[in-house]
């Protein structure tokens, strides 16, 4: 697709996240790698009863294996790379878990489940585990940075494609690969590197995250045993950069290595859908909450977004749950007549009920020039002719981490509560919050294995 990058980006990435180590990394950007952990954690145990986890997991304990690891929320030990795959692809399965713009997808559900797998088996203290995180985080953003905007734009699924990296330098990272074997891992992960955004809205998206996990995690462990690789993966020719974008940006990729960490950006979801939908749910939210507008004062609504949303979350008349989660007329007509949009609105029924399909059909999208930077302008026009508007930017990472912490606690409970009950749900809370105290992660995965309800 393009030529290839000349500087060697393979090593310079390596070089740079295998140096990382807990006692140097800043203070907020280890609160931040805590707030993705908490996060994860809430979706992944929710996510676990949904049925394509259901049937991961089954699939798994057919397979069988050495009971290496811990399946969140059932509590079954299969091996570390079936853990890895089923978690991952549970975290992922109501598409609630957190975003980072520069690899334009979801850092933590390729990485959390592949580093807490192999932790588990082989061992490994929370500050380490926490440390390799980060790691993993930069090389799957820096990547990003690298094949951004066209990797995506053609119709890659990034979390699937770039978390496959990012797991594999987490998994290194944790494992103490040396420099040589940092640059075989990402070969290897580069070698199976997968996703397609043609998926969205099934569930093959979900397990994009989880086969990037697992890969991820036997990119590393092969590394290990010696298993060769090309070393410059992603500048080579014919390699990652050359056949994925048609734009490569090797001085973005490289620029202030060391200065800021991606972690930090991370932004993380309040409403359970497609991220590139949240803009259009809280601009119509506000309007309707400020003007006192219900569903049948509202003639018309028009969405102008992001011109990347058409290809990624345009579902025109969504059939099932999964596709109303990428749907933003759907999304759209709930903010207006539910005033929220959280997992308990999207079912199937409820993209398929009169009155919401009657608001959907009132919403018109309009793409514009720029992808995320400039947010989405929601415009509403009511029966009597008055008009509103609203310009929404969620593109911004916190600044007030505390805050933040607060909001996701509150949605950590939503989703924990009913699985594991309210007095574990603030266990794990509270060992999140002093988990770089803790020697390994037996605790947390403890905590976090209690059966979820209603699984046999």
């Amino acid at each position: 697709m393009s030529d290839a990058p000349q500087a060697p980006v393979t090593a310079l990435l390596a070089e740079h996240c295998r140096g990382m180590r807990f006692e140097t990394l800043p203070g907020e950007v280890i609160f931040s790698a805590r707030q993705c952990l908490l996060d994860w954690l809430g979706v992944t145990l929710a996510g676990a009863g949904e049925p394509l986890s259901r049937m991961l997991r089954e699939d798994a304990l057919a397979d069988g294996g050495s009971p290496q690891a811990t399946l969140i929320g059932s509590g079954e030990r299969v091996t570390a790379k079936q853990a890895a795959l089923v978690n991952g692809a549970a975290s992922h399965a109501l598409d609630y878990d957190d975003v980072v713009l520069a690899m334009s997808g979801h850092p933590s559900v390729p990485v959390w489940p592949a580093l807490l797998a192999l932790a588990e088996w082989r061992g490994g203290s929370a500050r380490d585990v926490l440390a390799a995180f980060v790691a993993g985080f930069e090389m799957e953003s820096r990547i990003g940075m690298l094949v951004m905007p066209a990797h995506y734009t053609v119709g890659f699924h990034s979390t699937g494609t770039l978390g496959t990296f990012g797991a594999a330098a987490a998994c290194a990272h944790l494992l103490g690969l040396d420099q040589e074997q940092w640059q075989r891992a990402l070969g290897i992960a580069g070698a199976q590197a997968a996703g397609i955004k043609s998926m969205f809205g099934t569930m093959c998206k979900p397990l994009h995250a989880g086969k990037a996990a697992a890969n991820g995690l036997f990119a590393a462990l092969m590394a290990e045993r010696g298993f060769t690789s090309n070393p410059e993966v992603l500048e080579t020719a014919q390699g990652f950069a050359a056949t994925q974008t048609t734009s490569p940006n090797v001085e973005r990729a490289l620029a202030g290595l060391g200065e800021r960490f991606a972690v930090r950006d991370t932004l993380f979801k309040y409403y359970a859908a497609c991220y590139g939908t949240h803009e259009t749910i809280e601009g119509v939210k506000r309007i309707a909450e400020r003007q006192h507008l219900g569903p049948g004062a509202v003639e018309h609504i028009e969405l102008v977004v992001p011109k990347g949303h058409l290809a990624m979350c345009n579902i025109q008349e969504p059939s099932t749950a999964l596709e109303g989660k990428f749907s933003l007329r759907f999304t759209a007509a709930l903010a207006l007549a539910k005033g929220r949009a959280g997992e308990e609105q999207f079912t199937d029924e409820a993209v398929r009920q009169p009155d919401l399909v009657a608001v959907r059909d009132r919403v018109a999208v309009v793409p514009q020039e720029g992808d995320w930077e400039r947010g989405t302008l929601v415009s509403l026009r009511t029966t009597d002719g008055r008009e509103f508007s609203e310009q929404v930017n969620l593109n911004i990472p916190a600044a007030d981490l505390d805050q933040q912490w607060k909001r996701l606690e509150a949605k950590f409970r939503s989703l924990a509560i009913p699985v594991v009950g309210a007095g574990q749900a603030e266990t794990l809370v509270q060992c999140v919050a002093s988990f770089e105290s803790a020697p390994s992660v037996a605790e947390l995965v403890s905590l976090a294995a209690r059966p979820v309800v209603g699984v046999a």
